[in-house]
């Protein structure tokens, strides 16, 4: 199994639970389209462009060779990468305010590298500033 042939069955994987999903409202026709005509006509493409994917990927890396390292924590560790990612989802998709954004993101990137760290004694990554 290659990474292109896993990345075309899940683009094809999407596209059917889109098209299953969409069965709820009417399809209309061409000239008349209903609810569903858009989400139906891009699921059609996103498995066709996952079986193109998945047909080409045979000179794609395997699956198994691929490394999995956690790029984030080992550069900057656990805290610092865990603040930046929980600011992004609170700020951009949460859009909570900047104080609370604040308060949560100090709150559990610290309080969980304590609570697994310092009490369960699972070691964490601490960065080059010890963070």
């Amino acid at each position: 199994m290659t990474t292109d042939r896993l990345a075309g069955a899940a683009l094809v994987l999407i596209g059917i639970v889109a098209i299953w999903e969409s069965r709820a409202f009417p399809l209309g026709s061409l000239h008349r389209p209903g609810p569903a005509f858009m989400p139906v006509l891009l699921a059609i493409l996103l498995i066709l462009f996952g079986v193109a994917v998945a047909a080409m990927g045979a000179a794609a890396g395997r699956l198994l060779d691929v490394g999995w390292a956690a790029w984030g924590l080992d550069r900057l560790g656990y805290r610092v990468t865990m603040a930046v990612l929980l600011t992004v989802l609170f700020l951009a998709l949460e859009r909570l305010g900047v104080m609370a954004s604040l308060v949560l993101t100090v709150g559990m990137a610290w309080g969980s590298f304590y609570l697994f760290d310092t009490l369960l004694k699972v070691p964490l990554p601490r960065g080059p500033f010890g963070l």
